[in-house]
């Protein structure tokens, strides 16, 4: 034995219709009346409960925002709905493969570590780094190696060194602009 719908709930069609117009309490109750069919649906197509409920999430806030797009003379607002979970389950389901191919594809081209390579070049840098820091002032390579290489503070550095902070702090700007130039190929 069917129930009959009682006159005075609302349809879809009205709910939605009214969702239109702004009514947020006719779009709780449409979600209330729909939520269970689109999380169906979703289920159905992407077989992740939480893919689902994503997905039932989306299409609600695209028929609030779209709302005003329904056209009850081209369906019912049941259909419009579930047509609209549908395309976004699929769209979920196609970008998840697409996903998975470009990571496959990625995996395939991966290159292996090489830590010959690596300490290679490791070294030549560190070759580098040396040669540029030959170009520089006795006073401003003091102050670099204790700044970067003693692991000073630019105040404590100055106190080491028994200057005040604003000539440490010139001493490693002009370093370090020398130091960027000479290693400029690092770029």
């Amino acid at each position: 034995m069917r129930s009959v719908p009682d006159a005075a709930q609302p349809t879809a069609d009205q709910l939605l219709r009214a969702a239109a117009r702004g009514d947020e309490p006719a779009f709780a109750e449409l979600y209330d009346l729909m939520a269970p069919a689109v999380f169906g649906l979703s289920r159905r197509v992407v077989r992740d409960p939480a893919r689902a409920e994503e997905i039932t999430q989306d299409v609600f806030v695209s028929v609030w925002r779209f709302a005003t797009r329904f056209d009850p003379d081209k369906g019912s607002a049941r259909t419009w709905i579930l047509t609209l979970t549908h395309r976004r389950a699929v769209d979920v389901v196609r970008a998840d493969a697409a996903s998975s191919r470009r990571e496959q594809r990625a995996a395939k081209y991966d290159t292996p570590f090489d830590s010959v390579l690596e300490e290679t070049a490791t070294r030549l840098q560190g070759e580098d780094v040396r040669e540029c820091l030959e170009t520089l002032t006795d006073l401003q390579r003091e102050s670099v190696l204790l700044a970067y290489y003693g692991g000073y503070s630019y105040p404590e550095v100055s106190t080491l060194l028994d200057v005040k902070l604003p000539t440490v702090k010139t001493r490693m700007r002009d370093s370090l602009i020398r130091l960027r130039d000479c290693l400029g190929a690092w770029r």
